[in-house]
């Protein structure tokens, strides 16, 4: 009995989350290897939102093309104007949970459609964790080389500074994917009621 009263407890929770995020979309971002896909897709059903990978959108965007087809063919900078096309056609419509590919957020102007139209959240993780995970996949076309945990120091060095102006940070860490989620749906909580504090003084 307690624990059906739990989960209708915080299904009420995440449901008056939903109703005060009002047009806005939750966006993750954060390093290839944090989870972002994983625990976007948990989350969304929790905010009663659809799960959009950008990455899978881009895909459908350069005909099926392949993130590592896009790179070789036409370049990174080539890559990143069409991620920024797409992430910011996904932030303009009705309220979703995306998961970026990992240098999304580097984009000025993705950071700045995020601000105005969705709550941003880094999934911090450590450099282990990422490359234990990033060394089960072969699509990520920045760390197909020989040194896949050097690449990963450089990039979270250039870009850890811009993930830290994320709305909220979360530790991304093994374990259950719930915990994670979980700890997003008490951050978003603050951070929804800080804003309302401001928006009432």
């Amino acid at each position: 009995m307690n624990a059906a009263h739990d989960m209708e407890h915080e299904q009420g929770d995440t449901k008056s989350l939903r109703t005060r995020l009002g047009a806005r979309s939750i966006m993750i971002v954060g390093m290839p290897g944090s989870g972002k896909s994983s625990i976007g897709r948990r989350l969304a059903p929790k905010l009663g939102m659809d799960f959009f990978d950008a990455d899978a959108e881009i895909i459908k965007a350069a005909n099926g093309m392949t993130i590592p087809e896009i790179f070789a063919k036409h370049g990174e900078a080539e890559f990143r104007s069409l991620e920024a096309r797409v992430i910011g056609r996904l932030l303009d419509g009705p309220p979703k949970v995306i998961a970026t590919g990992g240098g999304a957020f580097m984009n000025a102007e993705t950071r700045a459609s995020s601000r105005k139209h969705a709550v941003s959240i880094w999934l911090k993780a450590d450099i282990p964790i990422l490359l234990r995970r990033v060394k089960r996949k072969n699509d990520r076309p920045l760390l197909r080389g020989d040194d896949p945990e050097g690449v990963l120091q450089r990039l979270l060095s250039e870009r850890e500074q811009t993930y830290e102006e994320a709305d909220i940070i979360v530790v991304s860490r093994e374990g259950p994917h719930e915990a994670v989620v979980d700890e997003i749906t008490d951050n978003l909580d603050r951070w929804l009621s800080a804003r309302e504090e401001e928006a009432q003084s």
